[in-house]
């Protein structure tokens, strides 16, 4: 089975369309199915995105890109420190 990976834009939008289904009398399996998703995925996105609007999705989407960037990044400096501090000790 092939995975699709979706922008934030491309989600809030099918997110919507969801939401206009269940308004019209659609069941969550019936709208999930006709945006062309998962329950369980409708249910996730829904967690994630719901209520938000796309400036909001692309900025949260940025700073978790951010975020792991700046986790990689404290670790591989507390990497080189533990290494730094060893050396100094002999321990080697």
């Amino acid at each position: 089975m092939v995975r699709k990976s979706y922008t934030p834009e491309q989600i809030i939008n099918k997110l919507r369309q969801a939401e206009v289904l269940l308004s019209q009398g659609a069941t969550i399996g019936e709208a999930s199915r006709k945006i062309g998703v998962t329950e369980q995925t409708y249910y996730r996105w829904r967690k994630e995105y719901g209520g938000l609007r796309l400036e909001q999705a692309k900025k949260l989407k940025s700073l978790e890109k951010e975020n792991s960037r700046l986790k990689k990044l404290v670790a591989d400096i507390s990497l080189d420190n533990a290494i730094l501090k060893e050396v100094t000790r002999g321990n080697y």
